[in-house]
């Protein structure tokens, strides 16, 4: 008899549907997976460790990797697929989405999902998506401005905005940061003062919404005309009910400059107590198939991971070009570290930073608190990918 599997993926339509619908439809006779759904905080923050214990798919995003391989909670996908199907993986992966899944030289998981931080906005009273950091500051004087700083996003935002100002968070020497620096203290203070006076203009109870909240508080009502760093969702794009929204590239600092964007996104990883069957690895080649990522998954409310979904004409059509319009953001995203630690300190950095939009602390004093933050969370060996 055939084993049941039992899978872990994120309470979103863009997270289970797709998922469970292959499971109900597609899968080979006998062929068994039932997919639970936790929360979207549970997905950005719960231990993979206990997750693992309980399930054998785990979809999950690339931080958890330290962590998980610390526990011995994944098994490599790598040793279960044949090196040709790999590189094609590779080769069709927009952006960074399957890299950000290797570690200790080994893949983790396979790229279901591709997203990373683009700009949203009301086209009804925005014509126009601002390029430049400067345009977005002069954007909030007069429109209504969010920043998504809700959990762990406050941080993720002030990475994406050092990326677009010319430094990668964590990069050491390549930056001018000091050993165990987060970033430069003097771009961390002018990305700091950025995000701070785009704070305090955001419209009142935008700070304590995650993404799916703010994109559905703009799709249904008039508090918010744009944000400029937000996880896209291209089911807001084309939403069930409500205004549709129009995502576009994230800022750079100058025009020409690099989009500074933190990529997401998710894989499905195997656990160790999991003993997959030909049926499942099979079925996990399908959803990942060229086929399955520019039909059934965006089908069914899911975001492909393949470029060539990204660039395909009828899914763009469907979309209302959702792809194509932040397409470039994503091929130059930035990958955060995965060393095991990391999570929690990506949870204490954000509500270091809310506290100092709240209290209007100095940049030099919140950036220092930053770098002292990342210094204590590295692992002994500086083991920092």
């Amino acid at each position: 008899m055939m084993p049941g599997y039992r899978g872990l993926t994120w309470d979103h339509p863009r997270g289970r549907e797709a998922l469970r619908a292959a499971a109900a439809e597609v899968a080979a006779p006998g062929l068994s997976i039932e997919w639970d759904v936790h929360s979207l905080e549970g997905f950005e923050s719960a231990p993979i460790a206990e997750l693992a214990e309980r399930y054998d798919l785990i979809v999950l995003d690339h931080p958890h990797l330290g962590e998980a391989l610390e526990t011995g909670a994944l098994q490599p996908v790598d040793a279960l697929l044949e090196d040709a199907e790999l590189t094609r993986l590779a080769a069709d992966s927009v952006g960074p989405s399957l890299e950000s899944y290797r570690m200790a030289d080994r893949l983790w998981a396979l790229p279901l999902d591709a997203a990373t931080q683009v700009a949203v906005r009301r086209a009804d009273v925005l014509p126009e998506t601002p390029d430049t950091w400067d345009d977005v500051l002069a954007l909030s004087r007069d429109r209504r401005v969010a920043l998504s700083v809700a959990g762990p996003h406050a941080f993720l935002t002030f990475c994406s905005i050092a990326v677009a100002f010319g430094a990668e968070p964590d990069s050491g020497a390549s930056s001018g940061a000091e050993s165990g620096d987060l970033v430069p203290a003097a771009t961390g203070s002018r990305v700091f003062e950025l995000m701070a006076e785009l704070a305090h203009r955001a419209p009142s109870g935008t700070e304590t919404m995650n993404p799916i909240a703010m994109l559905e508080a703009m799709a249904e009502g008039d508090r918010i005309d744009y944000c400029p760093l937000i996880y896209g969702y291209v089911n807001y794009s084309t939403p069930e009910s409500g205004s549709a929204l129009t995502f576009g590239d994230a800022p750079r600092q100058l025009a020409g400059g690099r989009r500074g964007s933190t990529i997401g996104g998710t894989g499905i990883a195997i656990t160790a107590r999991c003993t997959p069957t030909p049926e499942l690895l099979d079925h996990l080649r399908w959803l990942l198939s060229a086929d399955a990522q520019r039909g059934f998954i965006p089908q069914h409310a899911g975001q492909p991971s393949a470029r060539s979904a990204w660039l395909d004409p009828e899914v763009n059509r469907a979309s209302r070009n959702f792809y194509t319009a932040t397409l470039d953001t994503i091929e130059d995203a930035y990958v955060r570290p995965r060393y095991s630690g990391y999570i929690r300190f990506q949870s204490e950095a954000s509500a270091l930073l809310r506290e100092s939009f709240a209290e209007r602390r100095s940049p030099g004093a919140t950036v220092a608190d930053l770098n002292r933050l990342h210094a204590r969370s590295l692992p002994t060996e500086r083991s920092r990918r």
